[in-house]
């Protein structure tokens, strides 16, 4: 058995074309084009590509964006003084700093001073406990691309057994709250496995739909994961590889080579999670923007699909 690739650019590709209809809509209806503030501090190589695929991607979606540079020695005050300026404008409906942050800053202070009605990362703690509350305003980004990648592959994770590997505030344990919905693209049994799990291969064994977020390239492996799984690769790594042009290649969390052959079905890296995430974040700005002016927003679809 080879495993069906499920293909997060195509499925991105296609949100974000709903998403450039809803723009156009909202600016046709009520005069209002959402806007994205982004601000980056230092000039690390990945954060760049992170931030120009966001701009990129909002740009094509009559999204406006503003990034503001800070440099690499930028004190934690003058962060949160430009947050305090986004928070407080008009202009910008959806506030996002992109992480990690050096390590002088303090990245829940940070993240604490984002208002949580512009927070599009979702990852405020009002927004993460409404999602734990059932009542979510903003997803955070990767869990909502994870979720909607799963329907949109056929694969609805309800009944379903969720294994999570990772237990972080970033992904693991967000995406555990929103496996756990009472909804139908949700109400899954969710175990989620950690640096404490003993014995990991044999509750790896039992999942259904096993979700790697351990930060350790190829760690799951082939031997840890049962015939007909469905994979959801979340890390990215970049290894040697002399055979490449720019001798590295990026792989994920999931040794790729040896599950394909034994899993029903796996998301890519590059090409699954990463293009999802930077899609729903386009999803959670055109929501803020549409809450600066509906109150009900969040009982009706932010997409008309």
């Amino acid at each position: 058995m080879t495993a069906e690739i499920i293909d997060g650019r195509r499925i991105a590709e296609e949100i974000r074309r709903e998403v450039k209809e809803e723009v156009k809509r909202l600016r046709d209806q009520m005069g209002i084009t959402p806007r994205l503030g982004v601000v980056l501090v230092g000039c690390d190589g990945v954060s760049e590509v992170y931030v120009s695929a966001k701009e990129k991607a909002a740009r094509e979606s009559g999204i406006e964006t503003k990034t503001v540079r800070l440099p690499d020695d930028c004190n934690q005050e003058e962060l949160l003084r430009q947050l305090k300026d986004l928070n407080a404008s008009p202009d910008y409906h959806g506030v996002l700093v992109q992480l990690p942050l050096p390590p002088h800053i303090d990245t829940m202070a940070v993240v604490d001073a984002i208002s949580p009605e512009k927070d599009v990362d979702g990852l405020h703690p009002t927004n993460m406990g409404l999602l734990l509350m059932g009542t979510p305003r903003f997803v955070p980004c990767t869990q909502a691309g994870i979720q909607a990648m799963l329907v949109a592959a056929g694969f609805w994770p309800g009944g379903q057994h969720v294994v999570i590997c990772g237990r972080s505030r970033i992904v693991g344990r967000p995406l555990a709250a929103l496996m756990l919905q009472k909804d139908p693209e949700a109400d899954a049994t969710v175990t989620v496995c950690h640096t404490g799990t003993r014995d990991l291969a044999s509750i790896t064994h039992q999942a259904d739909i096993l979700v790697a977020a351990i930060d350790k390239p190829r760690g799951i492996t082939a031997d840890m994961v049962k015939d007909g799984a469905v994979i959801i690769d979340v890390g990215v790594h970049r290894v040697e590889d002399t055979s490449a042009k720019k001798g590295y290649r990026l792989v994920g969390d999931v040794d790729f080579d040896g599950v394909v052959e034994k899993a029903k079905a796996i998301s890519p890296v590059p090409g699954g999670v990463g293009p999802m995430t930077v899609s729903m974040l386009l999803v959670n700005t055109l929501k803020a923007a549409r809450l600066a002016v509906e109150s009900d927003v969040d009982k009706v679809p932010v997409l008309a699909g």
